[in-house]
């Protein structure tokens, strides 16, 4: 391993210089385990596929292996329909390591246990206790809620004929990632769980039309508790079986790159849930397996086990587990959930992050979770240049973004989750007179030099039952009474439906170096995201998405979804996310008026809510002509044509705000128009 190169860390950030120490401790740690890997498993590309030895795997003659790490059984064996879960039978065999393994030859050239069958792992443990579990490595689980919430393994081994085989080449990395966030299960109109299929057939063509470019899947790996949505995994290699087969989830991921969208999934590795009986908790009958042992491997919030990361075996299961996404299904790069929570010994319960460099390099860091965070990105962006990977992090760690090589932790963008916590708190304390722009624009800038993130007014987090989404702050009951296109304008619906536009606009223009929307949201889907459960009668009422509103003629809600689209296609035309941060030459308090540059664009917000100005002068740093390209007041997005779209507006070479030029514009209240050369 290569001695870190410390001269790019501190580059622009010199609160960094007294913490060289321990950024280099830390990766002289990530080098000490990248080379013990090396020495004893051959590299990252051996050790990764850990899939391909542990499990259930199945030979070219038919012949099946499996292996399963459980060092405190003193007896295993393999059970199931196959053998008529009889305990005594293929018992397994275990290695100075822990590692138990059996191989069943075929029958009649065929594999010994039947595709979909039935199975489980039988131990015994000192003491003599018989527990019984589901393979850890397993492909696919299967949950009867008629007869019990506990999953059944199944032996997943399908036909030739019946396996679903990538006809498409991933697309190339994005440089503008515009995501859709999305959950298979929500994406039905009617009250069920959707499907794989159906999400391929009914919702990439939605994605795909409205212009974005990267699909972030939610709720994937298997998980006990559909309420989670999808945070509490119980079998980490099992695609969900709620919305259909592994070969569904091929099938889209692979349509999805026919139409040159990056798919990527929401992964958790911060924790995993306590279930015993379906999932990896107490697997051998030991509280330390695949865990922390004791209060540190538990997470006092999400009720739910805590990884030892600092664990040899721990680590293939999991550097294992994201490879296998990456071959076996095609995705093409991770959002990491719960970042925070892996890179602090106190998961950031109960802690507020001041900004004060002692909290990041100080003894409250999991160094265990940030070395296995810079592992899985060393590892992906060495096996496969065009990764992506988001980092879920609330804390603002510096360095989350930078290459390894740096000393950085290695994720290619990180959530501004800033961002929409500021709009919700906007909107819940204070008219709009009083919003505060200074502090709109710095929290909409305040990121860390050349470390790129990701913007969003809203995710799935605003949509949850118990919080609202920025459409229902911003016109709530009137959502259901006043959205037909038939009734007034009601001045709810008039201020919702601009500001809806403004506020993405904005976040999508200044906010970062990718943007985020979480599926429905585009179009102000009126109601929030419940899952069925106890508390509501066990309903999927809102467990869906509503998209004929959206496709109704006749309601508002199209408007909003036509912006929505526009605004991604301007952006793919000029590319202001993959440009350098914008440059903002005007926020005037008294007229709520906010001005800025990029990509060679000029950017005009009105955010008065009562005044227009005619013939307001703005600076604008590249003489010429300059033409309206996107204007949030146009009838098609539910405005009033105020703008006009043909009207040419010339600088004149005199300094205004500090930019060289100046032009003159009429901004009408609540509108946003955006200028680019037309010479």
């Amino acid at each position: 391993m290569s001695k870190l190169d410390t001269k790019p860390i501190t580059d622009g950030d010199p609160w960094l210089e007294p913490n060289l120490p321990a950024i280099v401790a830390r990766y002289d740690q990530f080098a000490k385990w990248k080379g013990d890997i090396l020495a004893s498993e051959g590299g990252y590309d051996a050790f990764s596929k850990g899939y391909t030895k542990f499990g259930l795997n199945v030979a070219q003659d038919g012949t099946i292996v499996y292996r399963e790490w459980a060092p405190n059984a003193q007896t295993a064996n393999l059970i199931g329909d196959f053998n008529g879960w009889d305990r005594g039978a293929h018992a397994m065999k275990k290695d100075q390591f822990g590692v138990w393994e059996l191989s069943i030859p075929p029958v009649n050239g065929q594999p010994a246990i039947p595709h979909d069958s039935k199975i489980k792992i039988s131990m015994t443990i000192p003491g003599g206790e018989r527990i019984e579990r589901i393979p850890a490595w397993i492909k696919r689980v299967t949950q009867d809620l008629s007869v019990s919430p506990v999953y059944d393994a199944r032996f997943w081994n399908p036909p030739a004929e019946q396996v679903y085989h990538r006809k498409h080449p991933r697309p190339p990395k994005p440089q503008n990632p515009r995501i859709y966030e999305a959950h298979v299960g929500i994406s039905a109109p009617d009250s069920r769980v959707g499907q794989y299929k159906e999400f391929t057939q009914n919702i990439l063509p939605r994605i795909r039309d409205l212009g974005y470019n990267t699909i972030q899947l939610m709720a994937i790996q298997e998980h006990a508790y559909y309420a989670s949505f999808g945070y509490q995994v119980t079998s980490f290699f099992a695609a969900s079986s709620r919305y259909g087969s592994p070969d569904d989830l091929k099938e889209l991921i692979d349509v999805a790159h026919s139409m040159g969208i990056t798919v990527l999934l929401d992964v958790v590795h911060s924790h995993a849930c306590k279930n015993v009986l379906d999932g990896l908790n107490l697997f051998d009958g030991t509280d330390h397996l695949y865990f922390h042992e004791g209060a540190k491997g538990r997470h006092e919030l999400w009720d739910s086990r805590l990884f030892n990361y600092g664990h040899h075996e721990v680590l293939r299961f999991l550097l294992s587990n994201l490879r296998f996404y990456m071959e076996e299904y095609g995705f093409d790069g991770f959002r990491f959930d719960g970042v925070t929570s892996m890179m602090y010994l106190h998961h950031g319960i109960g802690t507020g992050f001041s900004g004060g460099y002692h909290e990041y390099f100080g003894d409250q860091v999991d160094l265990e979770g940030v070395i296995y965070l810079m592992l899985a990105n060393d590892m992906l962006h060495e096996l496969y240049p065009d990764i992506l990977s988001i980092a879920e992090d609330v804390s603002g760690m510096p360095l989350l973004c930078r290459p390894v090589s740096e000393g950085g932790v290695g994720f290619d963008y990180r959530l501004s989750m800033a961002i929409p916590d500021m709009w919700i708190k906007l909107l819940k304390e204070k008219s709009d007179d009083e919003w505060d722009l200074g502090n709109i624009i710095f929290t909409l800038t305040n990121r860390r030099w050349q470390e790129k993130s990701v913007a969003y007014a809203e995710s799935h987090d605003q949509a949850l039952v118990g919080d609202k989404t920025l459409a229902f702050w911003l016109m709530d009951k009137e959502m259901y009474t006043n959205m037909s296109d038939l009734s007034p304008m009601t001045p709810v619906i008039d201020r919702g439906m601009a500001l809806h536009k403004l506020i993405r606009l904005l976040v999508h223009a200044l906010g970062g170096e990718a943007y985020l929307n979480f599926e429905g949201n585009e179009f102000g889907h009126p109601e929030w995201l419940d899952f069925p459960r106890e508390g509501n009668g066990n309903s999927f009422h809102y467990a869906r998405r509503q998209w004929n509103i959206v496709d109704d003629p006749l309601l508002r809600y199209r408007f909003l979804n036509e912006f929505d689209k526009a605004m991604n296609h301007t952006e793919d035309k000029f590319k202001w996310l993959s440009s350098p941060p914008a440059y903002v030459s005007l926020k005037h308090e008294g007229d709520k008026v906010v001005v800025f540059e990029r990509a060679g664009l000029v950017f005009v917000f009105n955010l008065h809510p009562t005044q227009s100005f005619a013939d307001y002068r703005i600076g604008v740093d590249v003489p010429g002509k300059y033409k309206v390209v996107l204007s949030s007041d146009e009838k098609r997005f539910g405005g009033y044509d105020r703008i006009a779209l043909d009207a040419e507006y010339f600088t004149t070479p005199l300094e205004w705000n500090g930019r060289r030029n100046w032009t003159q514009v009429y901004i009408p209240t609540r509108t946003a128009m955006v200028l680019a050369k037309a010479d």
